[in-house]
């Protein structure tokens, strides 16, 4: 059985190598960028000839154009700030040659931040559905935390795919906390959710308890105290951009 490595990217110059270079025993590698200004396209054309370009449309629709290019029996789907672990490379061999191995594949990911592996804070084992037979599945959902939908039987492996998500800094958090905010927001006022003045107070309390006790984050050390700021700090901004949407502001007329 033949396999392809999947993967979307954009601006992604600091972590698209690795990317690249874990997923080099694959059949093929198969790239949609969506118009990187930086040399991320550059880089992804020494490893593969199946690179494309397309205006970003959003996850799920990026995630099936990639997949649209696949031809080979199995994929395994990657972002640009994950590489495959040997242990994992190993274990997916061997699944896609198992004539009764499942549709599909739960992986374990862990992710490193601040320096440090987490172990905790909910970011471990973070299982994702992304080692698939290529014709059994589709990428569904919302406009974040997309998920593949896959037609038939479900299986979880036990090697880890490695996560380098931020560019290992808070400032690359905040960043991405302010984007996905956006996004959740969006989601929350499409659904016909409203502000709350309560829930702006309660709601991110709530998820820093979430992330630094029931979820351990306090083993994590310093790292882990961040990562439960930064939650309960993403979700006081989807609440707050729920209400400018409700509100309509904008700027105003300066002429």
């Amino acid at each position: 059985m033949s396999i392809s490595v999947c993967i979307i990217c954009g601006d992604n110059e600091k972590t698209i190598r690795q990317c690249l270079e874990s997923s080099t025993w694959a059949d093929e590698i198969v790239v949609v960028d969506h118009g990187s200004k930086d040399k991320t396209f550059d880089i992804v054309k020494e490893y593969t000839d199946k690179a494309y370009q397309r205006a970003w449309t959003g996850f799920i629709d990026q995630k099936n154009a990639v997949l649209s290019h696949a031809t080979t029996d199995w994929v395994l789907s990657l972002d640009s700030d994950e590489a495959i672990s040997h242990e994992l490379k190993d274990e997916v061999k061997r699944i896609i040659q198992d004539p009764s191995a499942k549709a599909g594949y739960y992986v374990p990911r862990r992710t490193f931040f601040h320096g440090r592996w987490i172990n905790h804070s909910g970011f471990y084992p973070d299982r994702q559905l992304r080692l698939f037979k290529r014709t059994c599945a589709k990428w569904i959902g919302e406009r974040v935390h997309e998920r593949v939908e896959i037609d038939g039987e479900i299986g979880t492996l036990s090697c880890d795919l490695h996560h380098f998500p931020f560019e290992g800094t808070v400032t690359g958090m905040e960043d991405t906390s302010n984007r996905y905010s956006s996004l959740q927001s969006q989601n929350l006022f499409d659904e016909g959710k409203r502000f709350t003045l309560w829930r702006m107070i309660l709601r991110p309390f709530g998820k820093f308890l979430e992330v630094y006790i029931w979820k351990r984050g306090f083993l994590d050390g310093i790292p882990g105290f961040f990562i439960a700021i930064n939650s309960a700090h993403s979700m006081f901004l989807r609440y707050i951009k729920l209400r400018e949407l409700e509100k309509g502001y904008f700027l105003p007329d300066q002429t």
